[in-house]
């Protein structure tokens, strides 16, 4: 991939990086369960794992996606055995999301599987450069939208 990258810009190279490291994490997957995850249900298991419980409005929000898709991908996760959905106490539409004790199985060995992935990352370019590019990738690069500048528009 290395020459093919040389003529990118940088919203191009962070795509092509996404993608082949998006790639080789599905692969480490698919050799480790016969159970397929999409993409938008990792999105989706890895907002409720971090929030424990949580509702559809929630997830849609924190994944970006309709509420219509993100009904869809809980319920198909469901079917998987992976989330459980229940009824709110004091909320009849709203439905409580929780990972199932296989879900959670299911999301601790994917981050073993993504640490492996981004250790063999480190042994190539080395864990100083890796160490950075993290740091850059979490800071504030100034193009987010802010709620009160989106607000504003309205």
């Amino acid at each position: 991939m290395g020459s093919e990258l040389e003529h990118l810009d940088l919203i191009d190279l962070i795509s092509a990086r996404y993608f082949e490291l998006r790639k080789r994490a599905d692969q480490k997957w698919d050799r480790h369960s016969t159970t397929y995850i999409s993409n938008s249900e990792w999105s989706i298991l890895g907002v409720i794992y971090a929030c424990e419980q949580t509702t559809i409005v929630n997830i849609s929000k924190k994944v970006d996606i309709s509420r219509q898709a993100t009904h869809k991908f809980v319920n198909r996760l469901n079917e998987k055995g992976l989330v459980e959905i229940r009824n709110l106490a004091h909320n009849k539409k709203q439905k409580s999301i929780s990972l199932s004790s296989m879900g959670e199985k299911f999301v601790k060995k994917n981050e073993t599987l993504k640490s492996k992935l981004e250790q063999q990352i480190g042994g190539k370019i080395g864990y100083d450069r890796l160490q950075i590019l993290k740091e850059i990738l979490k800071s504030d690069w100034g193009i987010a939208q802010s709620s009160e500048r989106s607000q504003a528009k309205k």
